[in-house]
């Protein structure tokens, strides 16, 4: 496997960044994980644009520019000779060893590295049978800068995943310090109810009432929207009349759900049957998560195939 880092070809073996890198010291960076599928990433420039937001936002570095970013990743999907593929993109705040003797930073540019791998394959069982799922421990801040971004400041989300794994749950859901639904370690999450499809604000959808969303605004996550908004279509749509709402979510509005369902770029749409030991709707996946995996999965290949 080759890899590019800094507009540089390397094997995986030989890819090295300073022991002064900021990624490596505080985990000061960014990163987005995109799917591949006709030799295409599908949306692309929407990871790019979230990716480039959250640079500026947080003052990573304003040098980010889309265009040449996403032919450096079709680059590297090329290189490896990869269909199908699972893309992540990093970005740190490169070498914080770079001091002059003034004690001013010098001028410097962040480190970008990106990786194409194999995607990762998930028992069809996941889908079919659903998950089930457990209630992280932890909090998430909404006044914490870093809430709504993907940084490399993953720690409490990991050792979540590791925690619900070893009590057999899938993933970990994650409520704010308000006690309002957030979203799962890795996910979105999305409620069904009475033909209504509810998901916590994300980052910059706020109500102007409300405190700043602690909440990754998902590119899965706006795929699920659009969907919705333009009336799902096939054989798997047929009967649903829905609508999408962003909204704040209580843990009853949890528990009175129809259907729960969890979304990013590597499941697509992975159905919620129980959270700990409660049983949601009727303890099996659901005709809306159904209808939208079969559509999200219809909409991946039909752009990526236009790419190609």
């Amino acid at each position: 496997m080759d890899v590019w880092l800094n507009g540089t070809w390397l094997d995986r073996h030989e890819a090295k960044v300073s022991v002064f890198d900021a990624g490596f010291q505080h985990a000061v960076g960014l990163f987005e994980t995109m799917v591949a599928r006709n030799g295409r990433v599908f949306r692309v420039r929407d990871h790019l644009e979230r990716l480039r937001r959250s640079a500026v936002e947080l003052r990573l570095t304003e040098s980010l520019h889309i265009e040449p970013l996403a032919e450096a990743v079709q680059s590297v999907i090329e290189r490896n000779a990869l269909r199908e593929a699972r893309v992540r993109l990093t970005v740190t705040g490169g070498d914080l060893n770079l001091l002059q003797s003034s004690g001013e930073r010098s001028t410097h540019e962040p480190t970008i590295l990106i990786v194409a791998q194999p995607p990762t394959r998930y028992p069809e069982d996941l889908f079919t049978k659903g998950v089930r799922v457990m209630v992280a421990d932890g909090r998430v801040n909404p006044l914490d800068r870093l809430a709504g971004h993907k940084s490399l400041s993953y720690w409490s989300r990991l050792a979540a995943l590791q925690q619900a794994g070893a009590v057999g749950a899938s993933e970990a859901v994650w409520f704010s310090v308000t006690n309002h639904l957030a979203s799962g370690c890795v996910s979105n999450i999305f409620l069904v109810r009475d033909g209504v499809v509810l998901t916590p604000y994300a980052h910059g959808e706020e109500a102007k009432s409300s405190l700043p969303a602690p909440v990754l605004p998902g590119i899965t996550r706006s795929v699920m929207l659009e969907l919705i908004e333009s009336g799902l279509q096939g054989q798997q749509g047929e009967g649903l009349d829905l609508r999408a709402e962003r909204t704040m979510l209580s843990i009853e509005d949890v528990f009175a759900a129809e259907e729960i369902f969890l979304t990013n770029s590597s499941w697509g749409v992975l159905p919620v049957i129980a959270i700990e030991r409660t049983q949601i709707g009727q303890g099996t996946p659901g005709p809306v998560a159904a209808a939208l995996r079969a559509a999200w999965r219809e909409r991946v290949e039909r752009e990526t195939s236009a790419l190609g």
